[in-house]
């Protein structure tokens, strides 16, 4: 195999297998293991090994949790969106059964929520009444789906919940009415009895998603069932789908449930002929297809998608008894005469038209029987007549789209817009309504033999829009609730955390991780808060260097939002979530208010903001002593809260040397092209502050830096290391400082020897004055300008062997697709890092809540300690999801020296 082909399978996300058949494994430490067919295996990062009996993965069992090296002829890869289903099965051999019907699995997943089946409570065999009412993962951090179902009839009570599972309520019902279920216990209602339907996911096809496309029973006497959803695509499939003016192509890269969201059903990714998308091919850091460049993908629902090009049908002639009303004349009587067909202008004189001819879409809006009926208006009227006559007050009512409920005539019909679109002959937009009531003069959502919607027959109804006002047996639709307010209502008193005002310093190590790790931990998320809730759970949840701020006495010349601010602060948000993990979204929301009124922009309560900013703000409110004083030269002191990076441009590959492929120490990990722009904070620092001439007036406490990138869009460097420890010593100011060559006291600094790799490479070069002459001597050197540095007094002789001045990582903000995390540095071990994200799931809709969740990560610890030669190798496509967003999407980097805070 190739080396592009093996670092391309490298790439792709950890695989899920299933054992396909009983196999012996032997252990070092544990003997024997016997691995039961069914069973479900997760590979590991270790490569593929090489025995006599052929290869071997590493896997994790996810039923043991054992790390084993087993034969890949018995394994079976699974689709990660099927994995999904099948993990929570607890039986291997009912596993294996279900991965033989992959179609029945994803029609199973794809039922509407509402749909009424049968459930077994044991293994009993007997299948009892239920409802489905939720669809999804239990919160516990894995991607195992679940099903919900709310128990009816006899079986009422004998759940186990209200819907809730371990303090989250995942839908609401009576108590003992819930039970949560694996995929296999689940059960299609049929025209038998339920106990005879219950047979296990698995035994009986038959039985089960009887009314899906999927895996659709055989032919059976009666009626034929309504279609159900469209059948799945096969990758590489062309498809077409509708977007602006007109219709889309494509091929299918990937078509199935989405990794952890499986309750929203089945999507479709699309690798588009045309530049018009914008989705790169991966979903919750996980890759679903290769996409050559975001505006060529696209992922959308399958309902969306059709799987060949829509083409009108072709318009058959009119027969004299079966012709199609035309949109002009619907609402005439309901009773034409019963031989003779109805005219284009006057379908509604009776309520029995003959059963042929459906109506058309442009004469409905006439009284069934009016005293005065509103005169039709013709289709061959010019369009500038059809303003005035929406002057006269027939026009539509504002906001009516497909799905709005609206009513015509008087007395009206009632129906669902299910179409809006052009007739040809009709100068107006025409909708095409799905009624409640059958008429007999309707069709099935076609008109001139052209399908524009689908709809049962004798429903459909074409009527031109301005003509349709909302259905009145409903109140008008509710102005959208003001989030801002919302958040501090009853809504979110589920939600609500408690205030602390007793001084709680924060926890580190495993009582950290206990404390913080699970779903709703952390801080919620509200309307855009991200860019607050990462930088406030970055600074202050595992870290003291920045508590002053919350404890420092106040001034009479404050003033009381100050004083507000920093009691909320303090007593509602950095003191509650170190004593219990968790803040809810309405503390920080005002917090957010008292922002807004103390700054003159009015956008911190609901528009996307960046870290600095609210930082900035936000010590600037609580009158905050500047954490940086920066020198540039003989220039006044600067104070500042942040430092932003400005490096010297940087060319398109790395100037340093890179390991070859060949070379002993070469990098383990997948590698790529040695064409990465990579560098570290270290070096950044370094660079920047060299570049602009600026020097520490004094060592800051707490040090907090913005990468060089502009925004989500552009960065500067494609991965940059987050140092864990910078030294800052030879960017203080009068500072004592060794000679990079002899290590006597440093007098001269030299910017263009930066670059130089024969004197201390990656290194600030300063030298003592026999040493800066010796230096620039040389050729190569003789154009340097050296600057003079300070020296502090004292009689220095020799080498001078001073402590070194550094600062230690504590955290990481990092920014997504404009969506800001946290990760956090919370004990001494390398392995010590949390991953915070305020708005990682969601329950509810437009009006529904934010679940925040803190997971650990230790993975990060092996790529942190990796050099930057090493990095610039790396493909970044290959890392785990954390590490790539901590490595590619750095947006902060916070630095601390515990001891220094100690002044403050």
């Amino acid at each position: 195999m190739s080396g592009a082909a093996d670092r391309s399978r490298r790439q792709r996300p950890l695989k899920t297998y299933m054992v396909q058949s009983d196999h012996k494994v032997q252990d070092q430490l544990d003997g024997t293991i016997r691995l039961a067919r069914g069973s479900l295996c997760v590979r590991q990062e270790a490569g593929v090994s090489r025995s006599r009996r052929g290869d071997q993965l590493w896997v994790k069992v996810l039923d043991s949790g054992l790390v084993l090296k087993v034969d890949r002829q018995v394994l079976v890869e699974v689709p990660a969106h099927l994995a999904e289903l099948l993990e929570p099965v607890s039986d291997p051999e009912a596993r294996l059964q279900l991965l033989s019907q992959p179609q029945l699995l994803q029609g199973l997943a794809a039922l509407p929520l509402g749909t009424e089946l049968c459930v077994k409570l044991d293994q009993s065999g007997e299948a009892v009444e239920a409802v489905l009412r939720y669809r999804g993962t239990l919160g516990s951090g894995s991607a195992a789906v679940y099903f919900g179902v709310q128990l009816k009839g006899p079986a009422a009570g004998k759940g186990n919940s209200n819907g809730s599972y371990k303090g989250h309520q995942l839908f609401h019902c009576p108590e003992a009415c819930a039970v949560f279920v694996a995929v296999n216990r689940l059960v299609m209602r049929s025209s038998s009895r339920v106990s005879n339907a219950g047979k296990e996911m698995g035994g009986s096809q038959g039985a089960i998603l009887s009314r899906t496309a999927d895996c659709a029973p055989g032919p059976a006497p009666g009626p034929a069932p309504a279609p159900g959803p469209a059948p799945t695509l096969q990758v590489g499939q062309r498809v077409y789908f509708h977007m602006g003016e007109g219709p889309q192509g494509g091929e299918v890269g990937f078509c199935g449930m989405l990794p952890g969201k499986a309750a929203l059903g089945c999507f479709v990714g699309i690798v588009l002929d045309r530049p018009v998308g914008s989705w790169d091919g991966w979903f919750k850091e996980e890759k679903l297809c290769s996409v050559p460049s975001p505006q060529h993908g696209l992922l959308l629902p399958l309902s969306k998608v059709s799987a060949e090009r829509p083409q009108p049908l072709p318009k058959p002639p009119r027969p004299p008894a079966q012709s199609p009303p035309s949109p002009t004349a619907i609402n005439q009587s309901r009773r034409p005469p019963a031989q003779s067909p109805p005219s284009p202008t006057a379908i509604n004189q009776s309520r029995r038209p003959p059963a042929q001819s459906p109506p058309s879409p442009t004469a409905i809006n006439q009284s069934r029987r009016p005293p005065r009926p509103p005169p039709p208006l013709s289709p061959s009227k010019p369009r500038g007549e059809v303003g005035g006559a929406q002057e006269d007050g027939a026009g539509p009512e504002a906001g009516l789209e497909v799905g709005s409920m609206v009513e015509v005539n008087d007395p009206p019909l009632y129906g669902l817009i299910r179409w809006i679109g052009q007739i040809n002959g009709v100068a107006e937009h025409v909708a095409g309504l799905e009624l409640d009531q059958e008429l007999a003069a309707a069709t099935d959502g076609s008109y001139l033999g052209e399908r524009h919607f689908r709809c049962p027959a004798n429903k459909g109804l074409f009527v031109k829009l301005r003509n349709c006002r909302r259905d009145s047996r409903f109140p008008a639709p509710e102005t959208p609730a003001n989030q801002v307010e919302r958040c501090n209502s009853i809504a979110f008193a589920e939600w609500l955390s408690e205030r602390v005002e007793d001084h709680t310093p924060p926890v580190c190590g495993d009582e950290a991780r206990e404390r913080y790790s699970g779903w709703r931990r952390g801080i919620q998320g509200h309307l855009n808060s991200c860019y607050l809730d990462a930088s406030l759970f970055s600074v202050f949840s595992c870290c003291s260097s920045v508590d002053w701020v919350l404890l420092s006495p106040l001034r009479r010349q404050d003033g009381p939002n100050c004083s507000r601010a920093q009691d909320l602060l303090r007593c509602d948000i950095v003191n509650p979530l170190r004593r219990y993990g968790y803040v809810c979204a309405s503390k920080t929301m005002a917090l957010r208010k008292l922002l807004e009124a103390e700054s003159s922009d009015t956008g911190f309560t609901h528009q996307e903001k960046d870290p600095e900013e609210f930082l900035n703000n936000l010590f600037k409110l609580l009158r905050a002593e500047p954490l940086l004083k920066i020198r540039s030269g003989s220039l006044q002191t600067q104070e500042c809260h942040l430092y932003q990076l400005f490096p010297p441009p940087v060319p398109p590959s790395p100037h340093s040397p890179l390991l070859s492929p060949s070379s002993p120490n070469a990098s383990s990990f997948p590698l790529s092209s040695p064409h990465l722009r990579v560098s570290s904070v270290q070096t950044l620092l370094e660079t920047s502050f060299l570049h602009a001439g600026l020097k520490f007036a004094e060592a800051p406490s707490c040090l907090l830096l913005l990468m060089p990138r502009f925004g989500k869009d552009y960065r500067m460097y494609d991965v940059i290391l987050p140092s864990l420890h910078l030294d800052i010593t030879d960017l203080l100011d009068d500072t004592l400082r060794q000679c990079s060559i002899c290590q006597s006291v440093a007098e001269w600094e030299c910017a263009q020897c930066y670059e130089d790799q024969d004197i201390t490479p990656g290194c600030l070069k300063q030298y003592c004055h026999t040493c800066n002459t010796q230096v620039h001597s040389h050729r190569k050197r003789v154009s340097h300008r050296p600057d003079r540095v300070g020296v502090p007094q004292g009689p220095w002789a020799g080498p001078v062997h001073s402590a070194r001045q550094r600062l230690a990582l504590f955290a990481v903000t990092c920014i997504q697709t404009s969506h800001y995390v946290s990760f956090v540095r919370h004990g001494p071990l390398p392995s010590d890092w949390l991953l915070s994200d305020s708005m990682a799931d969601r329950e509810g809709g437009e009006n529904g809540f934010n679940v925040p969740q803190v997971r650990p990560c230790p993975e990060v610890s092996t790529y942190l300690s990796l050099s930057e030669e090493e990095l610039g190798r790396l493909d970044p496509s290959s890392l785990p999801g954390p590490a790539r967003r901590l490595l590619c999407d750095a947006y902060m980097c916070l630095y601390h020296c515990p001891q220094l805070s100690l002044y403050k």
